[in-house]
């Protein structure tokens, strides 16, 4: 048994996972994690596990079809967009330049960010209106986001999922066929199924420890509805404790969303030496560069009229736009880095006015 990753552009990484679906051999794929929030783990997959994603990707879509590579090929999302088209038949494409196919009836995935931004463009919705679906993943959802895209007439699934269950597995909070969903403690979501991976490479320790009888333990905590749907609330660490208060940090980054003068909005929790952390907001206004900023006071009023006051953020940065990875996922690493920044100048003008 060999070991292979994903190398090159589109054209070689397509070339060798159609070498590797169609070969013999039990050779596994090692793809790393998006490293959003620290070192990029190398996730192992086996051919078995990547086809029966495919699979129950494609009997929960009811179809399948060429695909258009959207997303970074190195990554699990964007190799499965590729596994997917494959198997179907078709030699994925790539969005570039020249756009969207013109024909109907294919498929996509995408990440909260690209749909955000697709969203402002005539050409692009009514492109994304001819795909048969829009698979969409890799963070937070906005609701009013999703029910814009549904009204242009674009056919959206949510879905939830991590290199260690090769892509998405959880559909609009439905576990795909053979994929089991449940709850630890703290609501930390566990998988188990035939799309699970087989460790991490070199860390047996790690992989005793995410990979426990069966199940992997997700950094993710999630509840059932009344439905039965899984809902995703966040990371476990997206829970910042700040003056002895839990903080959910998506519900207060959804609540700010919500603000009609702002336009994206992540949150975080940052060290502090009298909150032990400090829960800091990084809003995009609607025309960011021009107009007024919205007023940090203002945003904490906002937050505290739909939750406690203790969950409105201590701190607000303003940007022109959030750093994002390569995957589209917004770089948690680069936020904390200018919220540090931030506090630096704010104390250095306090030190210049005293």
């Amino acid at each position: 048994m060999g070991y292979w990753q994903p190398r090159g552009g589109v054209d070689e990484v397509v070339g060798q996972v159609r070498s590797w679906l169609d070969g013999p051999g039990e050779d596994r794929l090692v793809i790393p994690t998006s490293g959003s929030s620290g070192t990029p783990k190398r996730v192992v997959l086996s051919r078995a596990a990547v086809l029966a994603s495919v699979e129950a990707s494609a009997r929960r879509l009811g179809a399948t079809g060429p695909w258009v590579l959207a997303l970074p090929v190195t990554y699990i999302a964007g190799l499965q967009v590729v596994a997917r088209s494959l198997v179907a038949g078709h030699p994925p494409t790539s969005y570039d330049d020249s756009g969207w196919p013109a024909g109907e009836g294919w498929f996509t995935s995408l990440v909260p960010t690209q749909l955000h931004r697709a969203l402002g463009r005539p050409d692009e919705v009514a492109a994304l209106r001819r795909a048969h679906t829009v698979l969409l993943g890799g963070g937070p959802i906005d609701p009013a986001m999703r029910a814009r895209a549904e009204a242009e007439g674009i056919r959206v699934v949510a879905t939830y999922g991590a290199a260690e269950t090769a892509g998405g597995c959880v559909y609009d909070g439905v576990a795909l066929d053979g994929v089991a969903v449940a709850l630890g403690a703290g609501g930390r979501i566990r998988i188990a199924g035939p799309t699970l991976f087989d460790g991490y490479r070199d860390n047996p320790e790690l992989t005793r420890e995410t990979l426990v009888d069966g199940w992997y333990r997700t950094s993710d905590a999630g509840r059932f509805d009344e439905d039965g749907r899984l809902r995703v609330i966040g990371r476990i660490d997206d829970v910042v404790v700040s003056g002895g208060v839990n903080v959910p940090g998506p519900a207060v980054a959804s609540r700010l969303r919500e603000h009609p003068a702002l336009d994206q909005a992540e949150v975080l929790g940052v060290p502090d030496e009298e909150w032990g952390n400090r829960v800091v907001a990084f809003v995009v206004p609607v025309a960011a560069g021009e107009g007024d900023v919205p007023d940090p006071a203002a945003l904490r009023e906002w937050v505290g009229a739909a939750h406690p006051r203790s969950w409105a953020p201590r701190q607000v940065v303003v940007l022109e736009e959030l750093p994002l990875l390569t995957n589209g996922k917004p770089d948690r690493q680069a936020l904390r880095a200018l919220a540090l920044e931030a506090d630096d100048l704010e104390a250095d003008e306090r030190a210049e006015r005293s």
